[in-house]
């Protein structure tokens, strides 16, 4: 027999002038029971599971159904495929041809003992993958000069590129230790060390400098990004906490990411307050697609944008109640997993944002999403507010608008994991180089990762990008900034 009815049998055998004041007791106990049982299944999450995605991701476990139910052939035509692909972008990279000579003593018959012997061919050729170390040079530009015959005219080459006037470290070391530190979340003292190893030292502090005379150089770029993000017409945003020296502790700031078709910017606040996204977004139209946060409310009114909810945070409340309530958790997982299969076969077809998309959610998706809301509708009342599961309905149902958004908009995704994936680098950084200096640099720091983050959107190399646009802005009139905006860059070039 079971502890529910246990104890239903225990209070039967009460008086019945105290049943209903135990029976009150007991249906607290059990909630506050529940809560932290829950409470204690995601500290077990936390502490033993896998640290980069705690919840399950539903996109990847779409993908893996579609991938099961294909036909085993097709399967390894895929492979076979991918294989070919790695293989010639392997036979793509750069070659250098080095000579083995053989000793003189080595040439030397092993039949008859002859020494006059004759070259073969072009010999005999073995390939082989090799890591060719990075290091810092030392360039030294002999500028050339001509003088007139009358004495007085003197005429010289025109100076190196520079960042600015006068600096004498490159724009090519500029850009590798901005796109180390924001790509790859290198520390600086990490960089240090690294030119240490290859014989090339370079104190931190030098580094320090470089990182944020780059930012300083490519403010109008980052401005005008920021002008294209605010007018886009969907925009996915979130934050992430940062960490920032104060003093005698670490305050906290937030990097905000904005990401849009054209760019992926990030910015920096002291505060998580509502006022990031109305100094990027403003009072313009569209549609922002985030979390519940309430921070975002102050942008999407009805005179600005219609908010769009995010069906992965409905999908984790519903994980974290598994532990507590897997029967009903296990059921609305199920229907959000529908959801994401329709979304994957609209991807395969390569039809995603399009009409046929839209009318191909209307069909397949609505019914999947009346029917959790309605189930939502019909047992949130039996399911108290602090248990797990009460939790994650009252959160679904407080989103239902928001969540329908996907809908009515092909543009809309089911998620706002297109974000949360822009923040994962700030979130490495974060975790090598613990906190940002001070605001400044914080700030620094977004303008940095939002060119890195573009670049890499439209498929740009963002090192040869800064190693040029660091040089060329100098001289670049304000008016055609836009001509040196990541896309605009690559057409040029």
């Amino acid at each position: 027999m079971g502890d529910t009815l246990d104890i239903a049998a225990l209070i039967a055998k009460l008086p019945d002038d105290t049943r209903p004041i135990v029976e009150i007791i007991v249906t607290v106990l059990q909630q506050e029971n529940a809560q932290q049982r829950a409470e204690l299944a995601e500290l077990r999450r936390m502490l033993f599971g896998r640290k980069a995605e705690r919840v399950p991701d539903a996109r990847r476990e779409a993908r893996k159904k579609a991938q099961d139910d294909k036909d085993p052939a097709e399967r390894e035509a895929e492979r076979v495929d991918q294989r070919r692909k790695n293989r010639d972008a392997r036979d793509a990279w750069p070659v250098e041809e080095r000579v083995i000579e053989v000793p003189v003593a080595a040439q030397v018959c092993p039949c008859c003992g002859e020494s006059n012997l004759a070259p073969l061919g072009d010999g005999a050729t073995t390939t082989q993958f090799e890591y060719v170390p990075a290091q810092v040079v030392q360039i030294r530009w002999i500028r050339e000069r001509y003088a007139c015959r009358c004495g007085k005219g003197i005429v010289t080459a025109a100076a190196p590129p520079q960042v600015t006037d006068g600096c004498e470290y490159g724009p090519a070391l500029h850009a590798h230790v901005a796109v180390a530190k924001c790509a790859d979340g290198m520390p600086l003292y990490r960089q240090a060390k690294q030119f240490q190893r290859v014989g090339s030292p370079v104190s931190r502090a030098t580094l320090c400098t470089l990182f944020h005379r780059a930012a300083d150089q490519i403010d109008g770029i980052y401005q005008e990004l920021l002008k294209r993000e605010a007018s886009a017409d969907h925009v996915f945003a979130d934050e992430t906490p940062l960490p920032v020296l104060a003093e005698g502790s670490c305050k906290r700031g937030y990097v905000w990411t904005f990401v849009s078709d054209e760019v992926v910017a990030f910015t920096y606040s002291p505060s998580r307050s509502g006022a990031t996204p109305v100094r990027i977004l403003g009072t313009t139209e569209g549609t922002l697609q985030v979390d519940a946060y309430s921070g975002y409310n102050a942008v999407t009114t009805p005179d600005g944008r219609t908010r769009a909810g995010c069906w992965a945070h409905v999908r984790r409340e519903f994980f974290r109640a598994l532990e507590s309530a897997p029967v009903e958790a296990g059921v609305a997982m199920d229907w959000i997993a529908r959801l994401y299969d329709v979304e994957h076969r609209a991807a395969e077809k390569d039809i995603v944002g399009t009409p046929t998309h839209l009318a191909m959610r209307r069909i397949e998706s609505k019914p999947h999403v009346d029917a959790f809301f309605a189930w939502v509708a019909e047992h949130l009342e039996a399911n108290p507010p602090k248990s797990p599961l009460g939790k994650a309905m009252r959160y679904a149902q407080k989103q239902e608008v928001a969540l329908r958004q996907f809908l009515d908009d092909a543009r809309v995704a089911l998620d706002n994991n297109t974000a949360e994936r822009a923040l994962k680098p700030v979130a490495i950084g974060r975790k090598n180089f613990l906190f940002a200096g001070k605001d400044e640099g914080a700030e620094n720091l977004a303008k940095l990762q939002t060119i890195v983050a573009t670049c890499q959107k439209h498929g740009v190399n963002p090192q040869a990008y800064l190693q040029d646009v660091l040089v060329r802005i100098n001289t670049h009139p304000a008016s055609r900034i836009a001509e040196l905006l990541p896309w605009a860059w690559t057409a040029a070039v």
